[in-house]
């Protein structure tokens, strides 16, 4: 029976293979004739050095790159495993998300046409929740060529990231602090928060009073309460924080500012039942665009990250292998409604 080794040593003949081409193209040679199969054992480094007489970092970087590639997957102490049979695949791409809402599927989207169809992504939602977050993380660690990953506050975050390889990883969205040079395409919430406020407070101003909707505790990003906390005392605006929008409740002479669609179709309802024209006699401010806020009530102000741009920017500096760290700016878009 021809073995693991035999496949990487037949390839000795051609003379433009580095040691290194040699190892990878025999091992996936291997998995292609079925020498041997998804899920089972690839040898040991110190095995291979032994039967093929490589140098042990050839050995190593040639199981980086099958790694790489999502072909092959190390699983601790206990070696190397066939993780795809699928050689053709170039690359392997764990995206772990909150959830898919609109601005997530933009961002989707958008990394998945850039990247092109011969990168495999696989998609693992956290929705905000810690423990399912750490599960996520254990589970995909080892078995990819790179992890993209939305994080998530929370006293853990930073040491379960670093369970994964930092050269392989990309932070998207919200940016968490970590130890290390690591990738991140992200977006900043506090002073493009004070800003956008700013530029509308001569607006805000010539209505009665400014409403938040903020439920504590929530995964609403702590640097927007603290930029609306701030912009009021400054400016002094007449506001209040509420815990969430109640039907019915809608009053001429408010501005409602909410991060949560629901609660924009909610008031938009409210107003025309009421017979209330946003932006004459009520005020809307949104966190986050899309294209229905283009066109509901003649337009909602919003301001926003593109996350377009930002899935664009991940999947460049995936494909051109580079070293990435950008804030996706923060833009204001005002309509009717502001």
């Amino acid at each position: 029976m021809i073995t693991i080794f035999e496949k990487i040593q037949e390839l000795e003949s051609i003379p433009s293979y580095s040691k290194h081409e040699q190892f990878v193209q025999g091992i996936m040679n291997a998995i292609d004739e079925r020498i041997i199969a998804q899920g089972e054992a690839l040898p040991s480094i110190n095995v291979l050095i032994k039967e093929l007489g490589f140098a042990r970092e050839t050995i190593m970087k040639g199981y980086r790159e099958l790694i790489s590639r999502g072909i092959v997957e190390s699983k601790n102490r206990q070696g190397y495993f066939v993780a795809n049979d699928d050689t053709e695949q170039t690359l392997k791409v764990a995206l772990l998300m909150y959830l898919i809402d609109s601005f997530q599927e933009q961002f989707y989207r958008n990394l998945r046409n850039e990247l092109g169809p011969n990168v495999h992504i696989d998609v693992f939602f956290h929705h905000g929740n810690i423990t399912m977050f750490e599960t996520m993380l254990h589970m995909i660690k080892g078995k990819y060529g790179v992890y993209v990953v939305s994080p998530i506050p929370h006293p853990k975050t930073k040491h379960l990231l670093e369970l994964l390889p930092i050269n392989k990883f990309i932070m998207f969205d919200r940016y968490e602090p970590m130890k290390g040079d690591f990738n991140y395409v992200s977006q900043e919430f506090e002073q493009s928060t004070y800003q956008v406020l700013s530029e509308l407070a001569e607006t805000i101003k010539t209505f009665d009073e400014l409403i938040f909707f903020h439920v504590p505790g929530s995964l609403d990003p702590v640097e927007i309460i603290k930029s609306f906390k701030r912009f009021t005392k400054d400016f002094q605006i007449n506001t209040r924080i509420l815990n969430e929008y109640e039907p019915g409740s809608v009053e001429k002479g408010k501005v409602y500012f909410t991060l949560d669609n629901s609660e924009i179709w909610k008031i938009m309802k409210d107003c025309e039942l009421k017979k209330l024209e946003p932006g004459i006699d009520i005020g809307i401010l949104s966190h986050n665009d899309e294209i229905v806020k283009e066109i509901i009530g003649g337009g909602i102000t919003t301001y926003s990250a593109d996350f377009s741009l930002m899935g664009r920017r991940v999947a460049q500096a995936i494909l051109k292998k580079e070293k990435v760290q950008e804030i996706i700016p923060t833009v204001l878009i005002r309509r009717k409604s502001l």
